[in-house]
């Protein structure tokens, strides 16, 4: 299925692409698309009949960073590709070049990844695999397209009811990779599906940004282990001024290094139905409110977070007040309060 883009088209500008040079990459073969990457078939959604303009800015910083952004946007809009996260993804491609990452529950006690791309468009980008109703609170803030393979009928239809603009499997960009096996060989070929975009304005922050001066102390903290269930934890440790994810399956060189960990604890329900396997389809309430707990430099703040609503934006507090992250890149963990658990490592 393939969603009409329904967003009001605004100036913008290209970003610049980055590239990925992997070996794995060279063994794609298309599926349902052109494997000529400049090719631009007559239509109203090629280059050509897009109605854009270029001259809009960025207001001096990138909305998922926090970063300084003295330049104009890019002509796509923020795009959330949903990245499978298991040992079967391995190696994930395109993850370095991502301006942030969200985790989340999915059914058997793994997880599945929410990565966001919008200063940065590499070649390549995957495997690609299904949505969940819990993308909708993770999407809707950022203005952004969603890109997954597809979805169980009920979470596509909560999702088109939300307004968010879907590219599943047969829209521009996405090829089969002919070195892995099915459902895990779902790539997407970021660029040419961006081409095809026509840009609302550039979203505001998506997270509360404020200067690292301002940023509290906190408590000492070299490790976190985000634990989502008895099957899977997500370990990090912090050195050389980013954490590195210790059981990542990136691949080599090609890993996420945020500059804060987010963490997140999250009520978890039943989506409402199984998957081929039996397994019953958790999702993730991103709404209300919940302690968090905010990793940088080595260090841990306590606070508490808030949503009102799935379109809104995230807020944080401390006992002091509000509470603002430093600029940088970010991995967000949506931890379930119920079967989950976060360890500090001092």
């Amino acid at each position: 299925m393939l969603s009409r883009f329904s967003h009001r088209p605004a100036p913008a500008r290209r970003a610049a692409r980055g590239f990925v040079a992997l070996a794995a990459v060279a063994s794609l073969t298309l599926a349902g698309c052109s494997s000529d990457d400049s090719a631009t078939p007559a239509g109203s959604d090629a280059p050509e009949g897009q109605e854009t303009a270029e001259g809009v800015d960025l207001m001096g910083q990138w909305p998922l960073t926090g970063l300084p952004g003295d330049t104009e946007a890019p002509k796509h809009p923020v795009m959330v590709v949903k990245i499978d996260n298991s040992s079967n993804s391995s190696p994930q491609i395109g993850l370095s070049k991502a301006d942030l990452v969200t985790e989340e529950l999915v059914e058997g006690g793994t997880t599945r990844l929410a990565v966001f791309y919008y200063s940065q468009t590499p070649r390549v980008v995957g495997p690609v695999r299904s949505m969940r109703a819990t993308d909708i609170g993770i999407v809707q803030p950022a203005q952004a397209a969603l890109i997954a393979s597809g979805g169980a009928p009920p979470t596509v239809r909560r999702v088109a009811d939300a307004g968010i603009d879907t590219f599943t499997e047969g829209a521009r960009g996405y090829v089969r990779a002919t070195d892995r096996s099915a459902p895990y060989n779902l790539m997407m070929k970021l660029p040419v599906l961006a081409r095809s975009l026509k840009a609302p304005e550039p979203p505001s922050g998506y997270l509360p940004w404020g200067n690292e001066d301002d940023f509290p102390k906190g408590q000492k903290a070299k490790g976190v282990a985000a634990q989502f269930s008895g099957s899977h934890t997500t370990n990090w440790r912090y050195a050389g001024g980013t954490y590195d994810n210790l059981n990542s399956y990136a691949a080599q060189g090609d890993h996420f290094a945020p500059n804060t960990l987010l963490v997140l604890r999250v009520e978890v329900g039943d989506a409402g139905y199984r998957d081929p396997a039996g397994n019953p389809v958790p999702e993730t309430k991103f709404t209300g409110t919940g302690d968090a707990m905010v990793f940088h430099k080595g260090r841990m703040v306590r606070a508490t977070w808030e949503k009102p609503g799935l379109d809104a934006k995230l807020t944080l507090k401390t006992k002091a007040g509000e509470l603002q992250l430093p600029p940088g890149k970010v991995w967000m963990e949506l931890v379930p309060k119920n079967g989950g658990n976060v360890s500090v490592t001092r």
